[in-house]
């Protein structure tokens, strides 16, 4: 019960990472809340606090921290999940897409940190996840907003990192190929989702996909009293994907 007494946020909550790391959370004695624009049946923590929210809206986000503030007196852990996928380079993304994938997946982890923060140096203690991405180091074609928007992420962990320490902690989590929506959303764009899915697999040196649940349990380590000396710092969860060069067997 590591977070026995704890206000843990996080954006994103309905499914995916979101709802594993809520599930986790939940588990571990947390009280948990949960800010996406849409609620959805598939979540499995009945106690949480489900809050509609565009998170890359000031005046939205603004509300609903008043809101578990005044319901759960505060907040002790954030974690900034939501995000989105947009395939694009710099001369096919339109302004209007651009402006929409740094919101979701820059900005609502700058909102919600500015909202959260003052709550966690009032109670004297506070920790952040970012979900970044492995894609903050290695990328593919076609996937310039979303690279750029989650390399940003490392440079706002850093950031409040050193701003507000040592009383807030901020560490990015980045994980490879997870098997979340989103992931089946994009996929599902291929005239052969399956032939896609299985060349993810192989990407990773065990062949397979991350799951959410995994993801959820790296972020709850982070966030516990046991990561205390983790601060402002990267952590790769990806199984090993971009370490390997390839090339013939060696004798």
């Amino acid at each position: 019960m590591r977070f026995a007494g704890k206000v843990v946020v996080v954006t994103g909550g309905e499914a995916g990472i979101g709802s594993a790391t809520i599930t986790r959370m939940a588990a571990e004695g947390a009280r948990t809340v949960s800010l996406d624009l849409k609620q959805t049946d598939r979540h499995t923590s009945p106690d949480c606090l489900r809050l509609v929210c565009d998170v890359s809206k000031a005046a939205e986000v603004e509300r609903a921290f008043e809101q578990i503030n005044h319901e759960l007196g505060g907040v002790d852990i954030l974690v900034n999940n939501a995000g989105l996928q947009h395939y694009g380079t710099v001369l096919d993304t339109s302004e209007a897409e651009w402006d929409h994938v740094m919101g979701v997946n820059v900005k609502s982890a700058f909102l919600c940190a500015k909202s959260a923060i003052p709550m966690m140096l009032a109670r004297r203690g506070g920790v952040i996840i970012n979900l970044s991405s492995v894609q903050a180091f290695h990328t593919q074609k076609s996937v310039a907003p979303y690279t750029t928007s989650k390399t940003a992420l490392l440079g706002l962990t850093r950031s409040i990192a050193v701003d507000f320490a040592p009383t807030v902690r901020c560490v990015a989590v980045c994980p490879g190929t997870v098997d979340t929506p989103m992931l089946r959303r994009a996929i599902g764009l291929s005239p052969d989702p399956e032939a896609v899915f299985a060349e993810c697999q192989h990407m990773h040196l065990g062949q397979r996909v991350g799951t959410a649940e995994e993801i959820a349990g790296l972020i709850a380590y982070l966030a516990s009293d046991e990561a205390s000396f983790i601060n402002g710092q990267y952590i790769r969860i990806d199984g090993g994907l971009g370490i390997s060069i390839g090339g013939s067997k060696q004798s």
